[in-house]
């Protein structure tokens, strides 16, 4: 019996996607998730470990089958959509009805952050699903640490009379009682966390850490500080996940369906998207694919060369595909991370390039629409299919490649902008630092031990810069 389910599952793949297990009669006994096929696969190979139901259930399984996703919390959706729709006998965690857990941010005059499972369409400002209730809290709570918002019912929040402990332990700015000057402005930022647009958010934080440490109010400074350090984490992680390889899309079979949609011949295609924080360090990049996967060989960056065009995603979008085609002429379609306004432009530079944008509705993943090659907007395409996944894994591919290489410039402009106001720091120096910490937030966090021993710095250089971010930066 183990030899024989071994043998169903030899050829799964180390991707994520869904798996179904059938009985000899070709009835669907259970559907399944996996952030990777072939490990989770595995874990049923030794029956004595598994649930009680599972066990049962694995005894009768004659046939398994999986499907590969972009990512795993595609998996996610699809397993809750094949469990509501085929009602397999032992999924027993959703055929009640339950979904998987989502969070929101409520309409009122101090929104709250809100969990739910259930309908989504009666809700606003939607985010997830997330894959557990301890991924979805650790989210919360993040947004608590750095944007204070509430988290307690309106009535609760009514008849208080004392802020609880969520304030005196810092994430909760306490509506219900104290004055609020910035509760709107810190709604807005927790939709950017929530939406991976963290820089953003980061930028923020950085200047009032500046203007608390130019005012020498330490205390404030430091807890801004944590508040950069939690998110910076955050948006590491938002960035690493979710990217795809060649390997986890059925790249020929998916570009054919993209072909018959679009009525085009495809060889190769770009993938735009721009990125700057209030007009500074503003960048472009594409991506590429075609039949056989991504063409790494073809991903470009670019710097904003005409620095009047700063800031203007419209104009920047210009310049980058302007010079993409003169770098790469031989696209055959152009994709663009956008509604109308993308497209129009991308339109106008292009040439004879057809061009596809990809526009974001209410819920980053899931609610895109696109706008056509003859300008037509389609809101037709099935969420679940394969073409869907395939464009909304190539923008997000695009969106990280663009993502990393703003974080690694403005890391270089801010290191060089902080380290050229040292003494005695110079171009030799700045470049040791940075190849020994990485970032210019290692170097600020650096004890004074820490930094004597970076090559061809010296304990009297190591001081000065200890001294200079420990007395102004905090």
């Amino acid at each position: 019996m183990v030899m024989q389910f071994r043998d169903l599952i030899e050829n799964a793949p180390s991707a994520p996607g869904i798996y179904k297990m059938f009985d000899a009669e070709d009835n669907l006994l259970y559907v399944g998730k996996a952030k990777n096929l072939s490990n989770r696969l595995k874990q049923y190979i030794d029956v004595s470990k598994l649930e009680n139901h599972k066990q049962v259930m694995r005894s009768l399984v004659q046939k398994v089958e999986w499907e590969i996703t972009p990512t795993e919390n595609d998996a996610l959706l699809l397993e809750e959509k094949l469990i509501k729709t085929l009602k397999p006998k032992y999924n027993v965690m959703l055929t009640d009805g339950k979904m998987y857990p989502m969070l929101s941010i409520t309409k009122h005059t101090y929104p709250r952050l809100l969990k739910f499972r259930g309908n989504v369409s009666h809700k606003p400002n939607i985010y997830g699903p997330y894959p557990s209730v301890s991924a979805l809290n650790e989210t919360i709570k993040i947004i608590q640490q750095v944007c204070q918002l509430r988290t307690c019912n309106d009535s609760f929040m009514k008849n208080r009379s004392r802020p609880c402990l969520l304030h005196q332990i810092g994430r909760c700015s306490a509506p219900c009682i104290l004055p609020q000057a910035n509760y709107d402005e810190n709604v807005k930022l927790a939709h950017k966390i929530l939406k991976g647009d963290s820089e953003v958010v980061i930028s923020h934080l950085t200047k009032q850490m500046q203007k608390y440490s130019a005012q020498q109010d330490y205390e404030s400074a430091a807890q801004i500080r944590d508040k950069i350090s939690v998110l910076t984490k955050t948006t590491t992680q938002y960035v690493q996940q979710g990217q795809p390889s060649n390997s986890d899309l059925k790249w020929h079979n998916n570009l054919q369906l993209l072909e018959q949609w679009l009525n085009l011949k495809l060889s190769k295609v770009g993938v735009f998207d721009n990125s700057h924080l209030f007009g500074k360090t503003p960048v472009g990049a594409m991506i590429a694919f075609g039949h056989k996967g991504f063409i790494k060989t073809s991903y470009r960056h670019f710097k904003l060369q005409d620095k009047k065009r700063a800031g203007n995603d419209i104009a920047m979008m210009e310049e980058f595909i302007a010079r993409a085609i003169k770098d790469i002429p031989d696209l055959d379609l152009i994709i663009v991370d956008g509604g109308k306004a993308q497209w129009n432009i991308a339109k106008k530079t292009s040439s004879d390039i057809p061009v596809l944008g990809v526009a974001k509705g209410i819920v980053r993943n899931g609610d895109e629409h696109f706008i056509m090659p003859d300008g037509t907007e389609n809101y037709s395409l099935d969420k679940n299919s394969a073409l869907f996944l395939l464009l909304r894994a190539v923008r997000d591919e695009a969106h990280r490649f663009v993502i990393t290489y703003h974080r690694t410039s403005r890391a270089k402009t801010f290191t060089s902008s902080c380290l050229d106001e040292i003494e005695g720091i110079g171009p030799t120096r700045k470049k040791y630092l940075l190849q020994h910490y990485g970032s210019i937030r290692s170097i600020m966090d650096a004890s004074l031990q820490s930094l004597s021993k970076v090559p061809k710095l010296g304990k009297h250089a190591a001081k000065k810069i200890y001294d200079y971010f420990h007395s102004n930066m905090i």
